[in-house]
C-alpha cells in the first residue's frame, strides 16, 4: 500500500468521511481532534447533541461514534496509513471514545475490509422507502455477516415467524414513542426544516419516507404525528428482511464495536446496491430491548435491527463541515 502524508486536504477528507457516518436522528454527536504529538485522531463525544429521552445512557451515541470510527479507518487506509484503533483510550477522560494512531504503511497492510469501501462512504444513505420483493441472496447475507464478525459483532437473519414477532415489538416501541410527549418533542426537534441552511442538520422532510399502508413495518414517525399530508402511506414489502446486530457483552466498548460493525456491513451492502433502514425503536425501551433478545439460538445483546432489501436509494441528509466538528 502506498504511503502519503496526512496533509490538510487529506485530513479534511478523512473527517468528511467520518461525518458521513449514520447517527441516530442524524444528530452527529461527535467531535474530532488531531493530536500532533502522537499523530493520532481522537473521536470525542458531543453530549450536547445527545438524545436525553430516546438515548438516556448514550448507547446510540456510542453506536453512532463507532460508525464514524469505521469510516475514519477506511479513509485513513485509503490515504496510505495503517490506523491502529484504541477504544476508550483514556480512563480519566471518558469523553474520548476512540483514538486512531496513524502509522505509515511501510509494508503491505491488510485493512480488514474491501478495497472499494471508501467510495461507498459517499454513496451510502438510509432508505425509508418500500423495497421490492427481490430476494436477498445467501451470498450477500454471508458477506454482510462476515463484515459484522470482523468487527466483533454478530449479524443474524431470523426466520419469517421470528421476523414477524420482532416487527410487532418494534411496532409497540414506535407506538410508545409517538404517545410520549417528551420523546415526540425531541424527535420533532431533529426534523430538518431549512434545506438552504448547512448548519440545520437532522432528518430532511424528503428523507422521512412514507408509512406502511399495511402497518406491518413500523417506520419511524420523526414528526410524531400521523397527518396524511405529511406522512403518506404506501404498501411496503410483504416479507421484509430484518437482521439483528448483536454483541456478546453490553459495555461502552461493545457499543463502539457494534457501530463499527454496523457501518462496515452498511458499506458492503451499498457496494451490492442493497438498501438499508434502521429500526432502533425497540432499543429505546429497556423492556422491549429485552423482548427482541430471546431469538432462538442467539446469545448476546441486540444493538439494532436492520431492514435490508432492494429499492430506491434514500436521499442524502445534511452533514456538518469538517471545521464544525473540531
Amino acid at each position: 500500500m502506498r504511503t502519503a502524508p496526512l496533509d490538510a486536504a487529506a485530513l479534511e477528507a478523512c473527517i468528511s468521511a467520518a461525518v458521513a457516518a449514520p447517527s441516530i436522528y442524524n444528530t452527529q454527536p461527535w467531535r474530532f481532534r488531531l493530536a500532533p504529538d502522537t499523530v493520532a485522531l481522537e473521536v470525542r463525544a458531543a453530549p450536547e447533541r445527545g438524545l436525553r429521552h430516546a438515548d438516556p445512557v448514550g448507547r446510540a451515541l456510542h453506536l453512532s461514534a463507532g460508525a464514524a470510527v469505521f469510516n475514519l479507518r477506511v479513509a485513513t487506509a485509503h490515504f496510505g496509513w495503517a490506523p491502529v484503533v484504541r477504544l476508550l483510550p483514556d480512563p480519566e477522560d471518558p469523553g474520548v471514545l476512540a483514538s486512531l494512531r496513524l502509522s505509515e504503511a511501510a509494508q503491505r497492510h491488510t485493512a480488514g475490509h474491501r478495497p472499494d469501501l471508501y467510495e461507498m462512504i459517499w454513496r451510502r444513505h438510509c432508505s425509508r422507502f418500500p423495497f421490492s420483493s427481490r430476494t436477498l441472496p445467501p451470498s450477500i447475507r454471508t458477506e454482510l455477516a462476515e463484515a459484522a464478525q470482523t468487527e466483533g459483532a454478530t449479524l443474524t437473519f431470523p426466520r419469517a415467524t421470528e421476523t414477524a414477532r420482532l416487527l410487532r415489538v418494534a411496532t409497540e416501541a414506535e407506538h410508545r414513542n409517538r404517545a410520549d410527549p417528551d420523546r415526540a418533542v425531541e424527535s420533532r426537534r431533529w426534523v430538518h426544516r431549512d434545506p438552504d441552511d448547512p448548519a440545520d442538520v437532522g432528518i430532511p422532510q424528503a428523507a422521512l419516507g412514507p408509512q406502511d399502508a399495511h402497518e406491518q413495518l413500523p417506520m419511524r414517525d420523526f414528526t410524531a404525528q400521523r397527518h396524511p399530508e405529511r406522512l403518506p402511506a404506501q404498501p411496503f414489502e410483504s416479507l421484509p428482511v430484518v437482521a439483528l446486530l448483536t454483541t456478546e457483552h453490553d459495555r461502552r466498548s461493545d457499543w463502539l464495536r457494534a457501530g463499527q460493525a454496523l457501518e462496515h456491513l452498511l458499506l458492503v451492502a451499498t457496494a451490492h446496491d442493497v438498501r438499508a433502514s434502521l429500526l432502533h425503536q425497540p432499543m429505546e425501551w429497556p423492556d422491549l430491548r429485552r423482548d427482541v433478545s430471546p431469538v432462538p439460538d442467539l446469545t448476546g445483546h441486540v444493538q439494532i435491527l436492520i431492514r435490508l432489501g432492494y429499492g430506491p436509494q434514500g436521499p442524502a441528509t445534511p452533514r456538518r463541515a469538517p471545521d464544525q466538528v473540531g
